[in-house]
């Protein structure tokens, strides 16, 4: 579907369940309200309704499947999909239902148009472009809401894929959303409406909905083989990188990793206030250029209900937290369910294997956060870094403690090199600090600060 900036409509529709509290179901509807705004739609309306357990049918019960039918100029029932006889007196009753004027409410928010839209043909567009659900939906669900609502229905996991296709840039992350992508479209794919079927694949009279499925199923087979191969290159480059220090950046999304990113390493990565701007890993050396060299990598962001195959299909996106020496959990401290957000991040490192990596909180956005709830914060969270990316000072110190926290593990040791050995003095400082020299007649004693390992790989290459 085409969208036309600030045209294009939603109408978001959740179930507030016993298991949410009022706070969380309204900041997971107002997630999903950015997440469609991220895809260029404009939010008209909103339909919740409480309940003890989603409608099996289509999420909703009959009085609120109504009212979302009013609001998207669809009749607000579950009509059968078995496809209509095409008789000349049902075909006349549709026309004649097509050429009445939609019905408003006088109290409305006053967010459709005046005028009625239309189509080519001459047919009214409907007034909601999409309807977007803040819960999983099986296929039927799917189905029954797009027949009672007449317009194209995405679930939250729906929206997150379309999202990441949209933004996905580089080779890898193209593949791994494609994946992703038609995985999800897979069971949801449906007969053609006449229910015909194509004498043709392998099998004779087989249907059209299993072959296409079949060609699902090769592509994403051929898609894997596509990514293993890019995947492999990017494990080289890792495991060329493995005796460098690694910090990686994750949080939840549009919590600011890339803007720090960005002021970290002076790199132009891409930044923008939205959901998922960022899915390809980018890794940079600390600017001004530490000693030992520093590496910073930004990951893709987290989200509540983060779709399975999602985290699976960036597996080696986020295998650079996995192998990272230290995770700086990036929080948005100005969101008022900042700490949802960090139990969300949490739980994904750990799905993942990397909740024991060693992590430091930082709390970011200082900036749009009122002093009294600033300080509240710095009382709760002592140990958390309080920082503002478009703060040149905040950066400076961030950079210093980076440079702090791998240090702090140094040993240190007086190592004798032989006056013939001195290019291993070069390479210990690409590795350590260098604290001390001392000229003598067996060698140059030097006074060494590295990590444990470092000292003894060393030690070791001298004494051959």
């Amino acid at each position: 579907m085409s969208l036309t900036p600030n045209r294009a409509k939603a109408v978001l529709v959740a179930v507030h369940l016993p298991d949410a509290d009022d706070l969380e179901f309204n900041s997971s509807v107002d997630e999903l309200e950015r997440l469609v705004s991220t895809l260029g739609y404009r939010t008209v309306a909103k339909v919740t309704q409480v309940r003890t357990h989603l409608e099996a049918g289509a999420v909703l019960g009959e009085g609120k499947l109504r009212e979302l039918g009013e609001l998207t100029g669809g009749d607000g029932e579950v009509s059968t999909s078995a496809p209509k006889r095409k008789d000349k007196a049902r075909l006349k009753r549709e026309a004649q239902t097509m050429d009445e004027p939609a019905a408003y409410d006088d109290a409305d928010d006053g967010d459709h148009d005046d005028d009625v839209e239309l189509d080519r043909d001459g047919k009214p567009v409907p007034k909601v472009d999409l309807v977007a659900v803040d819960h999983d939906l099986s296929p039927s669900q799917a189905r029954n809401l797009e027949r009672a609502t007449g317009t194209q229905v995405l679930d939250r996991t729906g929206v997150i894929i379309e999202i990441f296709h949209r933004h996905a840039k580089s080779r890898e992350a193209r593949l791994q959303v494609e994946i992703a992508r038609l995985n999800y479209t897979s069971p949801r794919m449906r007969e053609s409406p006449g229910g015909k079927e194509r004498q043709q694949g392998r099998g004779a009279g087989e249907a059209a909905l299993e072959l296409d499925r079949r060609k699902v199923r090769d592509r994403v087979a051929e898609l894997r083989k596509e990514l293993e191969a890019v995947q492999r290159d990017q494990d080289v480059r890792r495991y060329h990188r493995r005796q460098s220090r690694r910090i990686a950046l994750v949080g939840y999304t549009n919590a600011g990793k890339s803007s720090l990113m960005r002021a970290l390493t002076g790199s132009e990565v891409y930044v923008e206030n939205k959901l998922f701007a960022t899915l390809d890993t980018t890794v940079r050396a600390l600017q001004p250029e530490a000693k030992p060299r520093i590496l910073v990598s930004d990951t893709v962001g987290f989200i509540k209900k983060l779709p399975l195959d999602l985290v699976a299909s960036f597996k080696s996106t986020l295998d650079e937290a996995l192998e990272a020496s230290h995770l700086l959990h990036v929080v948005d401290a100005s969101d008022p369910s900042w700490e949802a957000q960090l139990d969300v991040t949490r739980a994904v490192l750990d799905e993942i294997g990397a909740g024991d990596v060693p992590s430091t909180l930082v709390m970011n956005k200082t900036d749009r956060v009122e002093a009294l709830e600033l300080a509240r914060l710095q009382t709760r969270l002592p140990e958390a870094w309080f920082v503002s990316a478009h703060d040149p000072q905040d950066i400076v110190s961030i950079r210093d403690r980076i440079i702090t926290l791998f240090e702090a593990a140094y040993a240190e040791e007086d190592i004798v090199i032989p006056y013939d050995r001195q290019a291993v003095l070069s390479e210990m400082h690409d590795f350590g600090r260098v604290s001390g020299e001392r000229y003598e007649d067996n060698g140059i004693t030097v006074t060494y600060r590295a990590e444990p390992d470092t000292l003894a790989r060393f030690k070791s290459k001298l004494a051959k």
